[in-house]
C-alpha cells in the first residue's frame, strides 16, 4: 500500500470542511500575516505573489494554500490573490493537520513532490551554468523553480509526476 493516500480520499473529507469565497483582486493570504488555516482551491484561480514578483498561477482544484505556515508556525511567505471569483475549502491547519493523517500525508506529497521537482530543476540549472548556456535559457529554468517552489503543488499530486511548464 503506498504511503501517500490516494486524493480522492482527501477530497471527500474536505468537501465536509465550510467553503469560503474571493471576488477577483481580492487578497486570499497576505505574506507575513498569519491565518492558522489552510485552504484548498474548489474552483477559481490565484498568483502566487512574493516580493511583489508573480511566481505562478494557480487554477487546479485542490491545490493547498498555507501549509508551510501551519507546518513551520510562522507567518505566510507570500501573498495569494484571487484573478476570479474563488472557492476555498477552509479548515484550522492544526486541527485538520493533528487529527487526520490522510490530510498530513497529503500536505507532505504536495511538499515533497514540489522539492523533487526544485531539486531536478536545480541540477539542471548547474548543468546549464557550467556548458555556459544563454541567459535566456538559464532564466527559464530559474522560472521553473521559482513555479515549482511556489505553487500549490495540486497538479503534481493529481497527475503523479511534475509537469514541465515549459514543455
Amino acid at each position: 500500500m503506498p504511503l501517500i493516500p490516494d486524493t480522492t480520499v482527501f477530497q471527500e473529507r474536505l468537501a465536509a470542511l465550510p467553503v469560503t469565497s474571493y471576488q477577483a483582486g481580492e487578497t486570499v493570504i497576505a505574506a507575513g500575516s498569519r491565518t492558522d488555516r489552510l485552504l484548498n482551491l474548489k474552483k477559481g484561480a490565484v498568483a502566487i505573489v512574493k516580493e511583489g514578483v508573480e511566481i505562478a498561477k494557480v487554477t487546479e482544484p485542490g491545490a493547498m494554500f498555507g501549509e508551510l505556515s501551519a507546518l513551520l508556525d510562522q507567518p505566510h511567505t507570500a501573498d495569494v490573490r484571487a484573478l476570479a471569483n474563488s472557492q476555498f475549502h477552509i479548515a484550522d491547519a492544526a486541527t485538520l493537520l493533528v487529527q487526520d493523517p490522510i490530510a498530513l500525508l497529503y500536505v507532505a506529497g504536495v511538499l515533497a513532490r514540489r522539492l523533487n521537482g526544485a531539486n531536478q530543476a536545480l541540477i539542471e540549472l548547474k548543468g546549464q551554468l557550467q556548458a555556459g548556456q544563454p541567459r535566456s535559457v538559464i532564466g527559464k529554468t530559474v522560472e521553473k523553480i521559482e513555479e515549482l517552489l511556489g505553487a500549490s503543488g495540486a497538479s503534481l499530486v493529481y497527475a503523479g509526476y511534475l509537469p514541465d511548464p515549459y514543455a
